[in-house]
């Protein structure tokens, strides 16, 4: 099923039973984010969440609509996710006709297609302009727009589907970008330096003219899905979205500014940034799970505001995964993988764990033939569009499922020579990344776990059976030893190698490092082959926090500490002394207040079980 409007995906969502309407009285500033990061941390990620009084606002507001496999499935109108790439295939596996009877061949396809782009419709038939305000009636305070987390820098409009052309029109863009509120009539615009939105406006830039934008709110799921998907430049993100709901997007033109939006869109808001205006935005609590840093932005200056008679809100939150965008992500991690087999068809599988927030993580699975090929891989990937971006990247055989983060682990245990098979490389990050002493760049990790094969270095050499078992080990020795060390922790697995994981209390820098030669040269280390050491509030009990933080953290070149044949990590908050020339962020945490406000109501706001 597809839908021509976000209101027709409610209708489903309601009809599944995956959506709950909350009728008890709740605030924008941080009671939603609240009660919303509950819902998503429930198995299977929730349900989606309509609140229907919000105080301030007579708009209801609907949050965590795509945050499950099953809703993100329905928003694209497939039963399983596979389906789109399958389908996606069939196109970019197109041979040139050589005879008549293959163009007849063809046709039916090419029809298909000819379906795709969005077309025009008359302004009288766009739902989202049935309420056209201007002048001083524009005024954003009518919006119920959230605070995430208590120490963001204000209210965000956070699910904006953005939309700008190039400054000679030939191409258009289609992006998710947060706009933090100023005040009723002007926002920042959050484009990333690698991101097209922020290209297109250095082009306005240079020619000193004022750039046109316009902001779709709570359009169809295809058109707020293909807003967020990392599309090779100058592809335009609406022909996405017809191809995956099998119908052209209603495109509507804007009442002040030259563009055009989603004629179903709940919520459009329409004006200008003049490129020689910046302004300090942020901080915000975003999808890494830290507090992103503040800088400075373009100014987005309102000039209408058009909705729909009774609009609904539509938003989202990010923070500690897994959150909503998680399951985004993974329609994209599917979606996209036939594209990069078009470059790299050794690619099997791919995944991207939700411990590595997209960008710090992705395990690759490859029909290896010639040696090496996995060090190839791993370079191509980081010359490759939004995959440059990623700091670890773990290739594996193609018997080996990418999905069973067990199954990769104990191959990981059991395959790794450590001084062999990791290779390091330096290139640029996220934005968002933390760990790297400098940002936008830093240095990366590629871990080959592939079969070694003749050719290369490792093939036919035994390896080293483990010193001892697990079992052995005595973390209570380690922390009597060394009382720096709060908690001790060994990985359970039955592997040639083991793991350790140590909170340590950190009170000078470079005192990992110290640790670490301490530890290894100690009897108590006997048998272990890793040590990694996080900061002393990590449950390093908990498999997934300490993953999340391993792959926030980690600056592999510099974080890695060999010991003969042994490897301490440190993934511990970095210091200043110790290089380190960005402010490390803070971690996103609610306030005790608020938590109590929703412990409070929690039986009111859900009076059956969940």
């Amino acid at each position: 099923m597809n839908y021509e409007s976000l209101r027709e995906f409610i209708d489903r969502l309601e009809f599944e039973g995956e959506l709950l309407r909350v009728r008890e009285p709740v605030s924008p500033i941080l009671e939603i984010a609240e009660i919303t990061d509950r819902i998503s941390k429930l198995p299977g990620g929730g349900k989606a969440l309509l609140f229907e009084n919000v105080e301030g606002s007579d708009m209801p507001v609907l949050i965590n609509a795509f945050g499950s496999l099953k809703r993100i499935c329905a928003a694209l109108g497939v039963s399983d996710l596979e389906e789109i790439p399958r389908n996606m295939e069939r196109y970019l596996k197109l041979v040139p006709p050589a005879t008549l009877a293959d163009k007849m061949k063809m046709l039916p396809l090419l029809l298909e297609a000819a379906h795709f782009p969005p077309k025009l419709v008359p302004s009288g038939k766009a739902p989202c302009q049935e309420v056209v305000l201007t002048g001083d009636d524009v005024n954003l305070s009518r919006l119920p727009i959230l605070q995430c987390w208590p120490r963001d820098a204000g209210r965000f409009i956070t699910f904006p589907i953005v939309i700008n052309r190039s400054a000679d029109r030939r191409l258009r863009n289609v992006g998710l970008y947060r706009m933090q509120v100023f005040d009723p009539r002007t926002t920042a615009m959050h484009w990333h330096i690698h991101k097209d939105g922020a290209h297109f406006f250095h082009e306005f830039r240079k020619k000193n003219k004022v750039m046109e934008v316009a902001v779709a709110i709570g359009a169809d799921p295809a058109v707020c899905y293909a807003a967020s998907a990392p599309l090779p430049y100058g592809i335009d993100e609406f022909l996405l979205a017809g191809f995956i709901r099998k119908s052209p997007v209603s495109l509507v033109p804007c009442k002040t500014v030259n563009l055009e939006v989603p004629a179903t869109a709940e919520i459009v808001l329409e004006g200008f940034i003049d490129p020689s205006e910046m302004r300090v935005e942020g901080p915000f609590g975003d999808h890494t799970g830290y507090y992103s840093q503040d800088g400075k932005y373009p100014i987005f200056h309102l000039t209408a505001i058009t909705h729909r008679k009774d609009p609904i809100y539509l938003t989202t939150i990010v923070g500690k995964p897994p959150q909503e965008d998680f399951y985004l992500g993974k329609a994209t991690e599917r979606i996209f993988l036939p594209l990069l087999r078009t470059q790299l068809p050794e690619i099997v599988d791919m995944n991207m764990p939700v411990e590595g927030v997209f960008h710090n993580l992705v395990v690759v699975s490859i029909d290896k033939r010639f040696p090496m090929q996995a060090r190839r891989l791993m370079s191509a990937l980081w010359g490759l569009g939004q995959m440059s971006f990623v700091k670890t990247i773990v290739v594996v055989d193609r018997e080996i499922d990418v999905h069973n983060l067990e199954d990769v682990a104990y191959t990981l245990l059991n395959k790794t020579d450590l001084k062999r098979d990791l290779f390091f490389s330096e290139g640029v990050l996220d934005v968002l990344n933390h760990s790297s002493d400098h940002p936008l760049f830093g240095s990366k990790l590629g871990i080959d776990l592939t079969a070694k094969i003749s050719g290369e270095p490792g093939y036919e050499e035994p390896r080293a059976a483990s010193n001892a078992n697990p079992e052995d080990f005595d973390p209570a020795a380690v922390l009597k030893i060394f009382p720096e060390a709060k908690a001790c922790h060994i990985l359970e697995m039955n592997t040639r190698l083991s793991i350790c994981f140590v909170a340590l209390e950190k009170t000078r820098p470079h005192q990992p490092k110290e640790f670490f030669q301490r530890f290894f040269d100690s009897p108590v280390s006997y048998g272990v082959s890793i040590a990694v050491v996080f900061e002393p509030h990590v449950d390093i009990r908990s498999l997934s926090q300490s993953m999340w933080k391993f792959f926030s953290n980690l600056d592999p070149r510099r974080d890695f500490h060999f010991t003969g044949e042994r490897l301490g990590i440190d993934v511990s908050r970095k210091r200043p002394e110790e290089g380190h020339r960005q402010t490390w962020p803070d971690e996103i945490e609610m306030s005790d207040e608020i938590r109590k406000q929703v412990d409070e109501k929690w039986s009111r706001l859900f009076p059956n079980p969940l």
